[in-house]
């Protein structure tokens, strides 16, 4: 009862909820991108499972704050670099996302068309552990966020469920948005190669603002979205991805 009692526990809250929301953008772009690979009847179901599992991973993070804390110890140093488990973290996810990009544009401009098969159980089990993995280095700068804002586990554990839940509501706009503009679906993958750089230079001690990151992002959809206006009047016919898996 004190949460809705306490002024300023209420202000942590929606400022938290708030902020959390916006370092889910790039967990959103990701499981749409994902859960578009699959058939359309699971589509919706990975990308609430991968939310589902987005949350679950920040609260279970939450409750670690010791392991969290450790962390941040150097392991050990190269060429005067010291590394830590956080760095580690960020570089694997980092570079996972760079080659995870990558390909995907790859596939979808130069790749070949497929069709149904046997194979879609297994490719939704593939999406979902894709998520989960990402999920650990997505849900890094959330919690440490969420650390940093507030030392009340109430507050912190209902901003992430009311993030996500948030996220779930704008997850279907989204991926139905991507999925029916081509252009918008490359240049959601070039957002990854972006926040795989980023988590790339985190890893290395070289922090990169994600105001920055944000705005090259927001500016570029926003130069999009002028493109999409414009080429809609053309009444052009749109530019066709490559899709591994597209129903018989």
């Amino acid at each position: 009862m004190e949460l809705f009692t306490s002024p300023e526990l209420l202000i942590a809250l929606v400022t938290l909820t708030i902020l959390e929301i916006v370092l889910g953008v790039d967990n959103v772009i990701f499981i749409s991108i994902l859960s578009g690979k699959l058939p359309l009847s699971e589509q919706k179901r990975a990308r609430r499972v991968g939310l589902l599992a987005a949350m679950l991973m920040r609260i279970v993070l939450l409750f670690s704050l010791n392991w969290m804390a450790n962390l941040t110890t150097p392991l050990f140093t190269v060429m005067d670099q010291a590394f830590a488990g956080r760095d580690l973290i960020l570089l694997g996810g980092g570079l996972f996302l760079l080659a995870k990009a990558t390909y995907e544009i790859h596939d979808k401009l130069e790749g070949e068309e497929g069709h149904g098969s046997g194979k879609a159980a297994a490719s939704f089990a593939s999406v979902i552990t894709q998520v989960m993995l990402l999920d650990i280095v997505f849900s890094l700068d959330s919690v440490i966020t969420a650390i940093g804002m507030s030392s009340n586990m109430v507050v912190m554990v209902t901003a992430v469920v009311l993030a996500v839940l948030v996220m779930m509501i704008a997850a279907e706009p989204i991926s139905h948005f991507v999925e029916a503009h081509p252009t918008v679906k490359i240049l959601a993958l070039s957002f990854l190669l972006l926040i795989g750089l980023s988590l790339v230079a985190d890893g290395f001690g070289q922090h990169i603002s994600k105001g920055y990151i944000y705005f090259a992002m927001g500016f570029s959809v926003f130069v999009e979205f002028i493109n999409i206006r414009i080429k809609s009047k053309r009444r052009g016919k749109p530019v066709e991805l490559r899709h591994k898996y597209t129903e018989d």
